[in-house]
């Protein structure tokens, strides 16, 4: 598909490289002629500068031939603008970035009137990743499949855990629940599982369950939580309005403390969430954080705008307490040495948003009407999980899955069936209006018939 990026900043450029990889062809507009170098030269894409929400420019960008436009600047207007240009222009889709929240209760208005494909919002979404691991501390990372029927939970399994050994097909037998292991990831390597794998000691593991059983899975791992009943909070951005925000929608007795070194942000906090403790300070400041509880918290998250900083917090949270840690990256892209800090959970709100992206192009393309509905990529992206609306592909429905040939590292994870949950045997079927959730190694399935060997 040929595809338009308005915008070379990180979320653009990490757009750009996910869609390149896609095998997609790529043009990125940008007024940073030294951005847009630095991304012509990694990536394989075509740079044109100048201002994206003029007509002459993107004509030259090719939007009459463009499938899809992504309107990704740091201004919401601009954007917009884009958007209403290449669909008057191109009519092709157009997917804008709104970050503001004074926007939030008019996106569904913006959305219609401008004939926009869908509205990203990274900081927004990355809120809810945060208000989800909230609520479910056990977890490194949890995916809602199915409108949230349905969640992915990716855990470590601890040292000494009482199940290490166990073989994969015993786990319902042996410890009475209804889990399923999608991958583990063990040192370096990412296993698409069979039911003789064994689970080990330090093994991370992605699993899709409902709650009770999650959290029944989670104490035979032997993982050692608490409720969450105090939240602090580094950084008053946008993902901490968001997070406040769905805190106050859902009623949570949680208690949040958030600090921040601007005053006038702490002034317009203070004013929007009268229940939380908003206090006006320097974030690094080790004698403030013992003040205000650092070493009693239940949850602590690094939320700044500078990754080193949010490093740095949660390695101090975490020699001083027992706290859930949940740090935000935006810039740093060394996943391995991330990945052996005690971090807790990683959060990047960019590419939250690229896989949401990758997810609707996909969709765009399918063919037999099994498109790609939700996408996430998992084991810090070695891999795919994938839910599919099931179509009336007769090489798919009413096959048992022991008599279909699927290609390697490929597993069907689970089956929605009239909101129910089918955990899949050799003896289950697909029928047309099932949704399908696929996990693998494999990248670039845009149909569930791409399963297939």
């Amino acid at each position: 598909m040929n595809i338009i990026v308005v915008g070379c900043g990180k979320v653009g450029l990490t757009l750009a490289e996910q869609l390149s990889k896609e095998n997609h062809n790529i043009t990125i507009i940008d007024t940073n002629e030294r951005a847009l170098r630095h991304a012509v030269e990694s990536i394989d894409v075509m740079g044109i500068t100048g201002n994206g929400a003029m007509l002459e420019i993107q004509q030259e960008a090719g939007v009459k031939n463009a499938d899809v436009l992504i309107a990704a600047t740091d201004s919401d207007e601009i954007n917009m603008l884009c958007c209403l240009i290449a669909k008057k222009e191109g009519n092709c889709s157009t997917i804008a970035r709104i970050r503001n929240p004074e926007y939030t209760n008019e996106i569904t208005y913006l959305r219609d009137e401008l004939n926009l494909a869908t509205v990203i919002n990274p900081e927004m979404a990355a809120a809810k990743e945060v208000e989800r691991l909230l609520h479910f501390p056990q977890a490194l990372k949890i995916d809602s499949f199915s409108r949230g029927k349905i969640d992915l939970f990716r855990v470590r399994v601890p040292e000494n855990s009482s199940i290490s050994g166990i073989k994969l097909h015993n786990i319902h037998h042996e410890l009475n629940v209804n889990v399923l292991i999608c991958s583990i990831e063990r040192g370096d390597e990412v296993i698409i599982p069979s039911g003789n794998q064994e689970i080990r000691s330090g093994d991370i593991l992605s699993f899709i369950a409902n709650a009770p059983q999650a959290n029944a899975f989670v104490i035979l791992l032997g993982i050692d939580f608490a409720p969450i009943r105090n939240i602090m909070i580094i950084g008053g951005g946008r993902v901490t309005y968001y997070i406040a925000k769905y805190l106050q929608a859902s009623k949570s007795r949680c208690k949040l403390k958030i600090i921040d070194i601007d005053h006038d942000r702490c002034d317009f906090l203070a004013a929007e969430f009268p229940e939380a403790t908003i206090i006006n300070a320097d974030g690094t400041d080790q004698d403030m954080l013992i003040r205000e509880g650092i070493e009693r918290t239940d949850a602590f998250c690094s939320l700044t705008g500078i990754d080193e900083e949010n490093i740095m917090l949660s390695l101090y949270a975490g020699k001083l307490s027992k706290a859930r840690l949940i740090t935000k990256i935006n810039r740093i892209s060394f996943e391995d040495v991330v990945n052996e800090l005690n971090l807790g959970s990683v959060i990047y709100p960019k590419q939250i948003v690229a896989d949401y992206i990758v997810q609707y192009v996909r969709a765009l393309q399918n063919s037999q009407g099994s498109n790609v509905e939700t996408m996430f990529k998992i084991a810090d992206g070695r891999a795919e999980a994938l839910e599919f609306r099931v179509g009336n592909d007769p090489n798919l429905v009413n096959h048992k899955f022991s008599s279909l040939k699927f290609k390697p590292n490929v597993l069907i994870a689970a089956i929605i069936r009239d909101n129910n949950l089918i955990t899949p045997r050799g003896s289950d079927f697909m029928l047309p209006g099932d949704s399908a959730i696929v996990v693998t190694t494999n990248t670039g399935f845009n149909d569930l018939k791409d399963i297939l060997a």
